[in-house]
């Protein structure tokens, strides 16, 4: 059996993971740091496209990987438009989307544009991976209760339906096989329900809905929200700085690093150990409603992401939602492996490709 090699490029907003596999043991990998002062030279993430690729390019060379050993290029998925999930190819539709910043800038929209660039010149296929706006809704689910607005997904796709697919293997069965709860916990929360394969229902974990998290407000009361917007003590931008990144931990405890919540919560204060129960409370509350969509028809429930390394915050969801279904804990995020698995399920012909552009 040809054993693949494979290059993983994932672009961080300070950094850019890079690694080669030759099947699924690793050649070389890194974590490419950025000085903010070295980033603040661009004006737009896209400006930083060629300085990133160059320090790609370095890399491979420093590591003696001659790039026409490589037999594809797999970028993090960014904002473009709406896709459903799988492996794409990174096409000319794609590309477009991600130069004109459709769904807004993110270092995510770097992934594929490098990857396209490596691949082109070596005549090789470039691809990404079930990027963060999959859109698997049931069209009840995309019904807000105001016509003027639209549910829509954005969710830790990759991680999410990674964990999914591990899940499945566990339990003896393939994922489209098989319903699942997947709660993904980092500085935002989403929480998806799989069945068989597609994530019918989720939290808008980015814009204000779901579960509060870390540096995210969750879902709010309207009513009150829309007062404080037009109470004149904020401005919009300062307002949705306030839904997305200065909410949830932030806000309340004026931290978003979980690990400083779980000190102050070992020292005896009892406002953080209130604040950080009711994180969980509203992820087991999420998770409970996601039993809802798939009827009870629930083969297991994940919880993933940052967050699940805390085994104190794992206890306190898995003793609400345990009578739902077993529950499988996989802490961390492994998108550079995601990723991996993704190119090499393709090589092998164990899935097909589909595109952006159709």
């Amino acid at each position: 059996m040809k054993l693949f090699r494979v290059l993983v490029v994932n672009p961080g907003s300070t950094s850019t993971k890079v690694a080669v596999y030759d099947g699924t043991a690793v050649v070389c990998s890194g974590v490419l740091r950025h000085e903010t002062s070295e980033l603040g030279r661009f004006a737009r993430i896209l400006d930083q496209f060629e300085f990133r690729s160059r320090v790609i390019e370095e890399q491979l060379a420093e590591h003696c990987i001659d790039p026409k050993t490589l037999d594809a290029v797999i970028g993090r998925g960014g904002l473009m438009r709406p896709v459903r999930g799988g492996v794409l190819a990174v096409d000319d539709a794609m590309l477009e989307d991600l130069e004109a910043a459709v769904g807004g800038e993110h270092a995510s929209n770097l992934g594929a544009l490098i990857a396209a660039k490596i691949a082109r010149r070596l005549d090789i296929p470039a691809f990404v991976a079930d990027p963060i706006v999959v859109d698997e809704l049931e069209e009840v689910a995309r019904i807000s209760g105001m016509p003027e607005i639209q549910r829509i997904s954005i969710f830790h796709a990759l991680n999410q339906k990674a964990t999914a697919r591990r899940a499945a293997r566990e339990l003896g069965r393939a994922y489209d096989d098989v319903n699942l709860i997947v709660a993904h916990m980092g500085g935002g929360i989403t929480v998806g329900a799989h069945r068989k394969g597609r994530v019918v229902d989720v939290n808008n974990g980015l814009n204000g809905d779901g579960p509060f998290a870390p540096e995210r407000s969750g879902g709010l009361p309207v009513a009150q929200l829309v007062r404080l917007c037009f109470s004149g003590r904020y401005t919009e931008q300062e307002m949705l700085t306030k839904i997305t990144g200065k909410g949830g931990l932030a806000a309340y405890l004026g931290t978003s690093d979980a690990r400083e919540v779980e000190k102050r919560i070992d020292s005896g204060d009892p406002r953080a150990l209130l604040i950080y129960s009711a994180m969980a409370y509203q992820v087991a509350k999420e998770i409970g409603a996601m039993a809802a969509v798939l009827a009870g028809q629930v083969d297991g429930i994940v919880i993933t992401g940052g967050l699940a390394h805390d085994s104190r915050l794992v206890r306190w969801i898995t003793s609400r939602v345990s009578f739902i279904a077993r529950v499988f804990v996989y802490p961390g995020e492994e998108e550079m492996e995601a990723l991996r698995d993704a190119a090499l399920r393709v090589l092998a012909g164990e899935e097909e490709v589909v595109s952006v552009g159709g």
